[in-house]
């Protein structure tokens, strides 16, 4: 089915060819900004909220016939997990009200960073939802490695801004 493709490769975007959840968590980053900068923090957890049962049904349509439960190119469960991590960035510049398109350097970086850092390693709940069999398993480790980097985003603002001095 095509709109299941389209959705679970997040516009195509797991079809570039190499580490296609690098790229999916990368084009997550600027589609992240703009929700950001059109609604703040609400529109960023709405959407990101939204795209986890829609990335869930996505996900068991189109891999439905694959050997290989977690296909490379289904990265829609990438932009839910990295939408996840920008979420202490858009909160606490939301809650500022700092202007809608800021979005600073070393927020949205890290956020990667440690997002793709967790998601690959697979440390402990995440590599437990990664061996969960099914669209459950494709959307939840990469929920959960989104929630430990915003934690430890967390964490490093609030170091950064002398919240825990």
């Amino acid at each position: 089915m095509r709109l299941a493709r389209a959705i679970c490769t997040f516009g195509y975007v797991g079809l570039i060819p190499g580490p296609a959840g690098t790229w999916g968590a990368a084009a997550a980053v600027p589609a992240g900004w703009i929700l950001h900068g059109l609604g703040g923090f609400p529109l960023l957890a709405l959407a990101t909220i939204a795209l986890y049962p829609i990335g869930y049904w996505a996900t068991r349509v189109e891999v439905v016939d694959e050997h290989d439960l977690d296909p490379g190119y289904v990265v829609v469960d990438e932009v839910v997990g990295q939408w996840i991590a920008l979420w202490p960035l858009s909160l606490g510049l939301w809650h500022m009200g700092a202007p809608a398109w800021l979005f600073p350097w070393p927020g949205w970086v890290g956020a990667f960073l440690l997002f793709r850092l967790f998601d690959i390693l697979k440390l402990g709940p995440v590599g437990w939802a990664d061996r969960k069999k099914g669209p459950m398993g494709v959307m939840l480790d990469d929920a959960i490695a989104g929630v430990m980097a915003a934690v430890v985003v967390s964490v490093a603002a609030a170091v950064a801004h002398g919240w825990l001095m």
